[in-house]
């Protein structure tokens, strides 16, 4: 992973220096560094050089800017870096006893074989991994609060080598958590706009958590299997399809340029909204909403909640759904995120999600095929 094993020793006041660059608008250029390829994710960019990695993250609400720097450097060897480095947190890898803020990224590290490394989560009510929460309970991993107001003293005693976090827009320096002087790993893959952007990103947490080969064999996988599965839908027809349902006062619906956008395409299907040219999600009124969808073809809709979703339910929640063509033709199609693993998987290994899509829109491709995620409403 790293270039050179003979590394010059520099001073504990150089390694001082080395602080955060967050908010910074270059991008710190690293001589003689190999700039490690990334084909679809547009957010992070990774360059090895002599005795570390630069990882850099640009701030997805303003690509001008860059949101962090780390420089990852193997355990023991801190002190021995060349003069003349790009500023960056330094990171001492491989991680061994992290805290993650969400389930998306203890599933992966579960995946990559490094679920050992996981200390503590915060949200553990929200995480659907029985794993988790029997170690939690053992008090293996410990109940670290919200993501969005941590429990500090937990943090402090658990004593982790870093702390996974996704980050928001302004989310500056994370109040007290930013001042514990513990890395604070900004996970801004959500961000990407590309199925597989974001699940490029594993090959920067391969490297974190020492599973730099297995990360990057496993996203190898899923890219082969994502563009098998794309090319599977190839000039077939689109059926017209529009997804979700209202919530309050506004229906909120993904944009064309978004992942879920990008993948229904990908599944080969008309996406309603797919003129709508955002990276993430749009509110828009529900009349709105109901007077563009009323003819779509096959209707998709995610909920979590104690009552199975059903046609009657439906109906009583609004009328208007009754009006619309997927209702009336039976064609909706519904994905219970407590029963699922829906949060936990599709981030990193999209191509089952887009399994699932192409068997909604397609049956007839994968005709042995039984949907992971989603089932016909009955």
């Amino acid at each position: 992973m790293f270039k050179s094993k003979h590394l010059i020793a520099i001073i504990a006041a150089v390694l001082a220096c080395l602080t955060s660059c967050v908010g910074g608008s270059t991008a710190d250029s690293v001589e003689g560094a190999e700039v490690i390829g990334m084909k679809y994710a547009r957010l992070l960019t990774l360059q090895e050089g002599e005795g570390f990695v630069l990882a850099e993250i640009k701030n997805p609400w303003d690509t001008t800017k860059i949101l962090h720097r780390y420089l990852l450097v193997p355990k023991g060897h801190e002190k021995e870096l060349p003069e003349h480095l790009p500023t960056g947190d330094i990171v001492s890898i491989p991680l061994t006893h992290s805290v993650f803020s969400g389930s998306v990224h203890v599933s992966l590290i579960d995946k990559l074989g490094a679920y050992k490394s996981v200390c503590g989560v915060c949200d553990l009510n929200f995480m659907n991994l029985p794993k988790v929460h029997k170690d939690a309970a053992k008090g293996i991993i410990k109940d670290c609060g919200s993501s969005l107001s941590p429990n500090i003293e937990k943090i402090i005693d658990t004593a982790p080598d870093a702390i996974l976090l996704s980050p928001y827009e302004d989310s500056g320096s994370y109040g007290k958590l930013g001042k514990l002087g513990i890395p604070l790993i900004e996970c801004a893959d959500y961000m990407e706009t590309h199925p597989l952007g974001g699940a490029e990103w594993m090959r920067f947490y391969g490297m974190l958590f020492g599973k730099q080969t297995e990360a990057d064999s496993l996203f190898a996988e899923i890219e082969k299997d994502y563009n098998q599965l794309k090319g599977l839908v190839k000039g077939k027809k689109r059926p017209t399809v529009v997804t979700e349902k209202k919530y309050g006062s506004a229906w909120y619906v993904a944009g064309g340029n978004s992942t879920v956008g990008q993948m229904l395409a990908d599944a080969g299907a008309d996406y309603i909204f797919k003129g709508e040219t955002a990276s993430g999600a749009l509110p828009y009124s529900p009349e709105v909403v109901f007077d563009k969808a009323q003819q779509a073809q096959i209707w998709l809709i995610k909920y979590n909640q104690a009552e199975a979703m059903s046609y009657p339910l439906l109906a009583k929640e609004w009328t208007n759904y009754a009006r619309m063509s997927a209702f009336k033709n039976k064609n909706i199609y519904t994905c219970d995120l407590g029963k699922t693993m829906y949060y936990e998987e599709t981030p990193f290994q999209p191509n089952l999600l887009l399994r699932d899509y192409i068997k909604i829109f397609h049956p007839e491709v994968l005709k042995d095929y039984s949907m992971r995620y989603y089932k016909c409403l009955e």
